[in-house]
């Protein structure tokens, strides 16, 4: 053994030199430090995130407390389900879904689980619930029948008294037409075949024979006098204007509008028997306004009230003694639900319903026959209905876009006109419907034509601002 193993451990002393304050601060830190851990796991017990073992109950957490009833209410629910009884005929089981509002079937779903999803809907809705739809359909069905019933109600003596007034004045006008329907039917037939041809050979050289700026906005009406030597004119600026035919000078601008005219209509008896100062026009607007003018002044004589919307068609009985007003098309009247409606106005009744149409109806016209009506459509069709046999006996593939004006001839009604968006108007025959003319010219939309009761002169209006005149040369 050496002698430094032998030697013992001496512990050697250390010496500290400087203040003790840092050293103090160390401790005094560390006690603060435990302290403050304390005080975190006494506020994290006190709060209950922290379990301990004291002896008593632990609340659980309403989470929990929310899912175990989740689970409760889905057990159930199941129970209910197995204890209703559905229908195994698939067809009712569909009729039971569509009654509670449900799709009546699912993408790749068969008649099984068709009955599943229904016994599920059941047992959350309630077996009552079925019940409770079928009663409501069997209430609107009650209720459907109700309104379907014809009910009478007294109406005021100045309905009875139009209506008999227009049934003294259309019975006698009904006699004298058929009578001249007889005295037509002993024309030989070469001699009506003759005429027939004479007139499509007139028709077919149609041209263009004035042309006229209207306005500064586009022109949606135009219409000749009974006496076919005057022309007025309706623009969207709200004027009004006066023009002699045919070469279509001024006459009167007529100011009384503030907003876009949808048309203006001569009384049957303008320039013919009436006064210029009387009424000899009536005009509607797109703000509701009526009109009623005079031809020797440019301000209206009269307004008539009781329309607050858009007013786009206004006609005179052929009597002269009543006014139609109408937002869609004037009795008979197109909307746009696709369908048509003509009225007798001597009871009030609808007696015939226009259905066929695939678009809105925009123009409707009668031919002066009585029988024949002809509509036109946006679905770029015009469809010619008898009203004796209640049916569409043609229809007519007449143009490239909606048409906005249909007009037969106002004499004898042989051939058939149409305007429409794709910037034309065309001539048809009547019977037999067939294409005789293209009148090709305007550079926008035809909004509205006419034919002089003189059977000379055809009138076109157009979103181009101007108005044209054809004559056959």
């Amino acid at each position: 053994m050496s002698d430094e193993d032998e030697a013992p451990l001496v512990k050697r002393s250390r010496i500290f030199y400087g203040s003790l304050e840092e050293k103090e601060r160390a401790r005094l830190g560390r006690e603060g430090s435990s302290g403050s851990g304390k005080d975190a796991i006494k506020a994290g017990i006190e709060a209950g995130n922290i379990n301990i073992s004291s002896g008593e109950s632990l609340e659980i957490e309403d989470r929990v407390n929310e899912r175990q009833a989740e689970v409760l209410a889905e057990f159930e629910r199941r129970k209910r389900a197995r204890q209703i009884t559905v229908s195994t005929d698939d067809a009712e089981v569909k009729a039971c879904l569509r009654a509670l509002g449900e799709p009546i079937t699912l993408f790749g779903e068969g008649p099984a689980e068709r009955r599943e999803r229904l016994r599920n809907v059941l047992s959350v809705v309630g077996p009552d619930a079925l019940k409770k739809s079928k009663k409501d359909e069997e209430k609107a069905k009650h209720s459907q029948e109700d309104s379907q019933q014809t009910w009478y109600h007294e109406g005021p003596d100045t309905l009875k008294e139009a209506r008999l007034w227009l049934a003294k004045y259309s019975l006698p006008r009904a006699v004298k037409r058929l009578d001249k329907a007889r005295a037509h039917k002993e024309i030989p037939e070469s001699t009506r075949t003759v005429r027939q041809q004479e007139l499509h050979k007139t028709l077919r050289n149609l041209n263009n024979f004035c042309s006229q700026i209207g306005d500064d906005r586009p022109i949606s009406y135009c219409q000749f006098s009974p006496n076919s030597k005057l022309l007025v004119t309706a623009s969207w600026s709200g004027l009004c204007k006066l023009w002699n035919v045919p070469d279509c000078s001024l006459v009167r601008t007529l100011r009384g509008h503030n907003t876009n005219v949808g048309a203006i209509s001569f009384h049957p008896q303008a320039t013919l028997t009436l006064e210029e100062s009387n009424v000899n026009m009536a005009s509607c607007a797109a703000d509701g306004s009526v009109k009623l003018w005079s031809l020797d002044s440019d301000e209206p004589i009269a307004d008539i009230e009781g329309h607050s919307v858009r007013v786009s068609r206004v006609a005179w009985h052929p009597s002269g003694r009543f006014l139609g007003t109408t937002w869609g098309v004037g009795g008979s009247c197109g909307g746009g639900d696709s369908f048509g409606r003509i009225w007798d106005l001597r009871t009030g009744r609808c007696v015939m319903f226009l259905e066929g149409h695939l678009k809105e109806i925009y123009a409707i016209n009668f031919s002066p026959n009585g029988f024949h009506v002809a509509t036109g459509s946006g679905d770029n069709t015009c469809k010619v209905w008898d009203l004796r046999r209640r049916r569409c006996i043609y229809t007519i593939p007449a143009h490239q876009n909606l048409l906005s004006s249909v007009k037969f001839q106002p004499t004898d009604g042989h051939f058939l006109l149409t305007g429409a968006y794709d910037n034309t108007a065309k001539v048809w025959t009547h019977p037999g419907w067939s294409p005789l003319k293209t009148l090709a010219g305007h550079e926008g939309k035809v909004m509205g034509l006419d034919m002089s009761p003189d059977g000379q002169l055809i009138a076109t209006c157009s979103y181009d601002r101007t108005f044209k005149l054809w004559v056959s040369e």
